[in-house]
């Protein structure tokens, strides 16, 4: 019996230190270089003295040639004449990138040839959709100033169809030019067309300074705000404003992030929108009519009860109970709202170990995905403080399985192990070998982005899904996931945009640890209807349609 249980302890201490070993051997690696990424960012001038140059700007991950090859747009802010320093002239001819993937581990910048390279205009983020439902997807550019719709042409090219859909947005909120800051596309109204809401953030007036602390940048307490806007497509393709008649319209808002996503379960989609230096809101979707419930549901204040600097929400089960949690970055300590089912949140942020990682760093872009695929979603951040220019390191951390979090970045990468000033993230598999890479952009002295490629993550089993609706993408939009393989349950949504002036990999991507077959794959689509399919095999990328089932793999 002695030996037995001397035999069973030493098999136990064996499994944990192989799990353990391999665990340390996924590795971040930067191949920035190595990828021919050479984009470099500029707010404007060289020095780092007000809001819009502290905010950054964004990335969108989308396949733009339908090559299954994921691309990437980095976006860029310029010389603003009024805003910058007049020596920022030399950036005035600055622009966003589009790296065409090559897919033999490089990129080849393509913005000018494509036709989306958005010369003078200072770019906050982009939104990639198939408007049209053509097969190709197009490209929202919000920016500080008119915003700029891209219709993909299908061989490579884009065209400026703003005007004829009416997206441009308002000349000026609040007295002063408007300052967008992302957009979640969706069908509000179930009429089969998408919709899209516009996150918009503050009245930003360059001549304003504090006269405490004149050489310090104002804090965005001291601005008036601008209201997001809801906007609804027509029969004719055309959009229209109903933020208003949807119980939507806070003029005075500072939206730094939107997600739209379901979170009480009930069948119709709802919106969270981070606001920075306020309290966050919670629209609930009652049947197509919006109420805002943040306070009573737990997730408006962090858990001092304060509203911080929030930038976004990422969503996913950190704890396996089957329900969506809310991850908030902010420029505090960040929060973490535990899903009760009852369309109730829980802050866990200090006992779920978050708290004490992130306090101090200023997270900015912060992400939910399985870093290592073992069926559990772990946290990246990246960081950096907002009035001034100071760097912070980047946080990579490791959830147990029950929503608890360790800080293990500096085991996986130097990359971890550098201060950097830190804004967008992105995560994406780019290489197409089944584990999540990161991209980060900065805002510091280098300007460079880094991208960090994953070698070891698919060590454990995966599946990538593409969903598409019957109709087009409106019913995929939102759709919920539930995965069951080996015993174990994941629920995934299907939604991209859920990172600080980001949109992810559109691919729902599932760690699955040990298990190499789905035994059961529900989805809810976001029309309400529901399809299941069984023994689906692991390691492999897919796409199911709505109606029609598994169409590639």
């Amino acid at each position: 019996m002695k030996l037995t249980g001397f035999l069973c302890l030493f098999l136990l201490i064996r499994v944990t230190s192989e799990s353990a070993a391999q665990k340390n051997n996924v590795t971040f690696t930067d191949v920035t270089k190595k990828a021919g990424i050479t984009f470099k960012y500029t707010y404007g001038d060289d020095t780092y003295k007000n809001i819009l140059e502290s905010s950054g700007s964004g990335i969108t991950i989308f396949d733009y040639n339908n090559d299954g090859l994921m691309d990437l747009y980095l976006m860029n802010g310029t010389y603003l004449e009024g805003i910058s320093d007049p020596e920022g002239k030399v950036y005035e001819n600055s622009h966003n990138d589009l790296y065409r993937n090559n897919g033999n581990g490089t990129f080849t910048e393509v913005s000018k040839a494509a036709g989306v390279d958005c010369r003078h205009t200072w770019s906050m983020a982009a939104g990639a959709i198939d408007l049209d439902n053509d097969g190709y997807q197009d490209l929202y550019v919000l920016n500080y100033g008119p915003n700029v719709f891209y219709h993909n042409n299908g061989n490579g090219t884009f065209t400026d169809i703003t005007s004829s859909l009416g997206l441009s947005g308002p000349d000026t909120l609040n007295g002063f030019t408007k300052w967008s800051i992302g957009v979640s596309f969706w069908d509000y109204n179930h009429d089969g067309r998408l919709d899209a809401m516009v996150g918009n953030f503050l009245a930003f007036n360059p001549a304003y300074f504090t006269p405490a602390s004149p050489n310090m940048m104002p804090s965005p307490t001291e601005y008036r705000g601008q209201a997001s806007m809801l906007y609804e497509q027509q029969a004719d393709g055309k959009f229209i404003d109903v933020t208003r008649k949807n119980n939507l319209y806070y003029p005075d808002s500072k939206c730094m992030g939107l997600t739209v996503f379901d979170y009480d379960d009930d069948g119709d989609l709802d919106i969270f929108q981070a606001n920075d230096h306020q309290l966050n809101f919670l629209f609930r979707n009652d049947n197509g009519i919006y109420k805002e419930v943040g306070v009573q549901s737990g997730v408006a204040a962090n858990s001092h009860g304060e509203g911080t600097g929030s930038m976004h929400a990422s969503i996913g089960d950190v704890d396996g109970d089957g329900l969506i949690d809310i991850l908030v970055s902010d420029l505090d300590y960040g929060a973490l709202y535990r899903n009760l089912g009852n369309g109730l949140f829980e802050d866990i942020t200090e006992e779920s170990g978050v708290a004490a990682a992130m306090a101090g760093k200023g997270s900015w872009g912060a992400q939910l995905f399985d870093y290592d695929n073992d069926g559990n979603l772990d946290i990246v951040a990246a960081n950096g403080t907002a009035e001034e220019l100071v760097p912070q390191y980047p946080l990579l951390l490791e959830n147990d399985g029950t929503g608890h979090f360790k800080n293990v970045g500096k085991e996986h990468g130097s990359y971890f192990s550098t201060k950097r000033s830190g804004r967008a993230l992105a995560v994406w598999d780019f290489d197409n070998d089944g584990d999540l890479d990161i991209i980060v952009s900065h805002l510091d002295k280098q300007g460079t982005p880094v991208l960090l490629r994953n070698d070891g993550g698919n060590k454990n089993h995966w599946l990538g899904l593409t969903l598409k609706g019957k109709d087009g993408p409106a019913a995929a939009i939102g759709a919920k996931v539930t995965l069951t393989a080996g015993g174990k349950k994941h629920v995934m949504i299907n939604q991209w945009a859920t990172s600080y002036l980001t949109n992810n990999d559109p691919r729902v991507h599932f760690g699955l640890g040990k298990e190499k077959m789905i035994d059961i794959l529900e989805i809810r689509w976001s029309d309400r209807k529901k399809e299941v399919y069984n023994k689906i095999a692991s390691d492999r990328y897919i796409t199911i349609k709505e109606g029609t089932g598994i169409v590639s793999k």
